[in-house]
C-alpha cells in the first residue's frame, strides 16, 4: 500500500436521551476531496449504536480498497475493534462473562466493512476543539434532529 493516498474518516454518534432518537456523522477526506455523511434513527437507539454506525456507513461508501485512518472519540468503538472483537468472534459472539455481545449486529457489520480496507484506528478526545471531530459531532446532532422530526 506504499504511496497510496490515505482516506481520513472522522466519525461521531449522538443520542437525545440514551436510549432515544440517535444520529451519526462522518467526515471523509481523500486528498483535496471531502464528503460529509449523516443519518439518524428515530429509535429508541443508543449512543454506542450510533458510534458504531458512523464508521460502518463511511467505510461502505468507499468504492475500492483503501488505506483508511479512522478517528473516533468513542473508546467503545476503538477498544471493541482493536481489543475485544477477535475474542467475541472466537467465543461465538459471547463476552468473557458468557453474556451475548451487545450490538453484535453492528459489530459484525463493522467487521465486514473493515475487512475490505486497510484500516488504522485513532482515538481523539471529543469536544476538545478538533475541527474534523467537531464537524462529525455537528453532523451526528443533525442526524438526531432529522430522526426526531421524521
Amino acid at each position: 500500500m506504499r504511496g497510496q493516498q490515505v482516506v481520513e474518516i472522522y466519525t461521531d454518534g449522538a443520542c437525545s436521551g440514551n436510549p432515544g432518537p440517535g444520529g451519526w456523522g462522518a467526515v471523509l477526506r481523500y486528498g483535496e476531496h471531502e464528503r460529509e455523511l449523516h443519518g439518524g434513527d428515530a429509535g429508541p437507539t443508543t449512543n454506542n449504536r450510533m458510534e458504531l454506525t458512523a464508521p460502518i456507513k463511511a467505510l461502505e461508501c468507499l468504492t475500492r480498497r483503501s488505506q483508511v485512518h479512522i478517528y473516533t472519540d468513542s473508546t467503545y468503538v476503538r477498544n471493541g475493534i482493536l481489543s475485544w472483537l477477535a475474542n467475541w468472534k472466537r467465543n461465538g459472539w459471547m463476552t468473557s462473562a458468557r453474556e451475548p455481545v451487545k450490538n453484535s449486529d453492528l459489530w459484525r457489520e463493522l467487521d465486514a466493512a473493515v475487512s475490505n480496507h486497510d484500516v488504522e484506528w485513532h482515538w481523539v478526545k471529543g469536544h476538545s476543539g478538533h475541527p474534523d471531530n467537531d464537524r462529525a459531532d455537528r453532523l451526528a446532532v443533525l442526524g438526531v434532529s432529522e430522526a426526531r422530526d421524521s
